[in-house]
């Protein structure tokens, strides 16, 4: 399989004209559910209503047309709302762009480096508690525009925003409160109509036209950000300081890693609706494709899009072309009804975020971790906790350093050193093996990861022996993981044997072990039979 393959090339090939029919149809059903959602994501990103929707058109064509996902839908997602909104507050525009083009880099990249599958090590409740983090940060930006308080600007950082909401955000305006209400119903009722009209267009459409007939005195796109532009931009290369460049370096690895991880994840769920297998390097590279060229039209970071690629299965799409046709679809509403958009009531976003938000927040699965063991749990509110209160970069580090710290931890703890005393040893071979064992000779056997964090229990055996014995043979068959740092200790437990007057020969037929072990300058051995045989040799020849 080459390293780099679009779904696309292969759906091409295979394609009829009901199969077509199909796909176009669901991308323009897609592309009318994408527009409020477009809109919705800039405008909580702290960029225009025009740049989220750019984003979901040049990014989302992009990641169609050479994606490893037959399904996959691109665009701007609430994943990105909180960096996003952080690096523009801290760095500008222009540093955003820049992050994204680096973040672009990165992915390309990981992709070509096959780093596809290592995103799937990335535990569970680092996932859990950054996305349900995120969930609940989108949802208090949007406590604003639903109860109309018109405050200028909110803070991106989670705790100055709450006091700010709470000291001056106290004259709500009913009249936008009560669109969030209709806008949160219409969201809840409309999909057991099972119709195919999707629920957020139909509460765009019903509360902008409420708005303007009955001249509701609420906020709109147009009356905060103007009249939304028809057609792209021209292409723009952002610039920035080489100070600046340096410190944008850590955003960008977050957007990719963010981007990696929810892509990838939609992908997978993709897979299940559809029985498909996507191919996570090609889609990798296709994301760092598509987050080079949004920046370049002043768009957002864009990933793959769990909701929209799931009503895209559903609608009937099958192809890649399904998503460069909801492309299509937004870049038509764009050039045709730009202006009409500038109508939409700010509260409306505003509700449908929340309810996106909720659905978002993954509770059943928090509670449960939370419930669960404590390391999970410890590593769910360390993610939880950084992502809300400090920054979203901080959380995934510190959870993914947790995880990885306990990991080692229940690693160190799984390793086993077995002694002739041991009295649980139910190895009958071994029992047999230490049976006919010179009277001067001792056995150890080493099982499970022999990693620097398990080899700590070897180091100090010799500490735990009764009677040092002459030769002490250690059986390294059932060990894993013998690498540097593992290699380095056991050649300081073979030194300290030599303190205690003790000959110790390493037992492995592993080659790559015996060349790790004959690089260090230690004794090694195939079999006990040949250390026994060696050391009367060497007994006797002396």
């Amino acid at each position: 399989m080459p390293r780099f393959r679009p779904q696309l090339a292969d759906a091409i090939q295979g394609l009829t004209w009901p199969r077509l029919r199909g796909d176009l149809t669901a991308g323009v059903i897609v592309g009318i559910v994408a527009l409020p959602l477009a809109i919705a994501f800039g405008i909580a990103s702290g960029v225009t209503p025009r740049q989220g929707l750019v984003t979901a058109i040049v990014a989302g064509a992009i990641i169609a047309a050479l994606g490893g996902s037959k399904v996959q839908i691109g665009g701007p997602t609430g994943a990105f709302v909180v960096i996003v909104a952080s690096v523009i507050e801290r760095y500008g525009l222009d540093g955003l762009l820049v992050a994204t083009l680096m973040a672009g880099m990165i992915l390309i990249a990981a992709g070509l480096l096959k780093a596809g599958a290592l995103i799937r090590y990335i535990p569970l409740p680092v996932t859990t508690g950054f996305t349900t983090g995120i969930a609940l940060i989108i949802a208090t930006s949007q406590i604003n525009d639903a109860f109309g308080l018109r405050l200028a600007k909110l803070p991106a950082a989670f705790l100055p925003k709450v006091s700010l909401l709470l000291h001056q955000g106290t004259a709500v305006d009913p009249w936008a409160l009560a669109v969030v209400v209709v806008t949160v119903m219409i969201l809840l009722t409309w999909p057991r109509l099972r119709t195919p009209i999707p629920a957020p267009f139909v509460a765009l459409i019903v509360t902008t036209v409420a708005v303007a007939l009955f001249r509701l005195p609420v906020e709109t796109i147009a009356s905060r950000f103007g009249d939304l532009p028809r057609g792209l931009p021209w292409p723009r290369v952002p610039t920035v300081s080489l100070e600046r460049f340096s410190e944008l370096f850590a955003p960008a690895c977050t957007i990719a890693l963010l981007g990696a991880i929810e892509s990838l994840l939609s992908a997978v769920v993709a897979d299940a609706m559809t029985g498909g297998r996507h191919r996570a390097n090609t889609e990798l590279v296709a994301l760092g494709v598509a987050n080079l060229a949004s920046p370049l039209f002043g768009g957002i970071p864009a990933t793959g899009a769990i909701a929209r690629t799931a009503t895209n299965v559903r609608a009937g799409g099958t192809t890649p072309i399904a998503g460069i046709t909801h492309s299509i679809t937004l870049l038509v509403i764009l050039l045709v009804a730009g202006p009409l958009a500038g109508h939409v009531p700010m509260a409306t976003l505003a509700g449908i975020l929340l309810v996106v938000a909720w659905h978002m927040a993954e509770w059943h699965a928090f509670r449960d971790l939370l419930q669960g063991a404590r390391p999970e749990a410890a590593v769910l509110l360390t993610t939880f906790t950084f992502t809300v209160f400090a920054d979203l970069t901080v959380g995934i580090g510190m959870g993914i350093a947790l995880a990885a710290i306990l990991f080692v931890q229940q690693m160190s703890t799984a390793t086993r050193v077995i002694t002739g005393a041991d009295e649980d040893e139910d190895d009958s071979h071994a029992i047999l093996r230490r049976a006919w064992l010179p009277s001067d000779t001792q056995l150890l056997e080493v099982r499970g990861p022999l990693f620097f964090g398990g080899a700590d229990q070897l180091r100090t055996m010799l500490d735990l022996l009764p009677h040092p014995p002459r030769v002490l043979l250690v059986d390294l068959e059932a060990a894993t993981g013998l690498d540097a740092t593992t290699t380095r200790m056991l050649a300081d437990f073979s030194h300290r044997g030599r303190k205690h007057g003790t000959r110790v020969i390493f037992l492995t037929r592993n080659a790559t072990s015996a060349t790790a072990l004959r690089r260090a300058g230690l004794e090694r051995a195939l079999t006990a039979e040949r250390a026994v045989e060696r050391t009367r040799s060497t007994t006797s020849a002396g």
